[in-house]
């Protein structure tokens, strides 16, 4: 997830890493192998780490109140990682509303 999100700063940064920089209007094809659209991809990847990490959390607090062997330390370290993972996908999300208002805003 947090690796996810890194690549996701450093696209919204600037341009994707691999790619050449784009000159005129034509664009570079993408390497063999990758997506044309690798931004959507990681914004994707990053969500389905998010449900992967609540769904885990949920599976350690099951585990907890019925008593199957999981530790109060086990669910709460999950419960955690599943909320910092949220609010992290929460913020960037917010972020790019935020630029995108500003760029509608624009006036040319």
């Amino acid at each position: 997830m947090v690796g996810a999100m890194s690549q996701i700063a450093s696209v919204a940064a600037g341009q994707p890493a691999g790619l050449a920089h784009m000159g005129g209007a034509t664009r570079p094809a993408a390497p063999s192998g990758t997506s044309e659209n690798p931004f959507s991809d990681l914004m994707g990847d990053a969500v389905k780490d998010v449900s992967r990490l609540q769904d885990e959390a949920q599976q350690a607090v099951t585990g907890l109140m019925t008593g199957s062997g999981v530790d109060v330390h086990q669910a709460m370290i999950a419960t955690e990682k599943a909320s910092m993972a949220f609010e992290l996908s929460l913020a960037v999300r917010n972020k790019a509303v935020q630029a995108y208002q500003q760029v509608m805003s624009m006036q040319f």
